[in-house]
C-alpha cells in the first residue's frame, strides 16, 4: 500500500509540474531576434497544435 501511494504521489507532481509549464513562452535577454520554443496548445475545434520553434 505504501508503494501505490507513493507512486500515486510521484505521478501527481510530475503531472503538476509538466501542467505548471504549458503555455510559457521563454525569451531571452537580447537586442535582437531569439529562437524560442512555444509549446503546443488546444487550438479552435479542439485540435491540438503542436509545439513549434518561432523567432522572435
Amino acid at each position: 500500500m505504501r508503494r501505490v501511494v507513493s507512486a500515486l504521489f510521484f505521478s501527481a507532481l510530475l503531472l503538476i509540474g509538466s501542467v505548471s509549464l504549458t503555455g510559457c513562452i521563454m525569451v531571452p535577454a537580447r537586442g535582437y531576434p531569439a529562437r524560442v520554443w512555444v509549446p503546443g496548445y488546444w487550438g479552435p475545434t479542439h485540435v491540438w497544435v503542436g509545439g513549434h520553434w518561432h523567432y522572435r
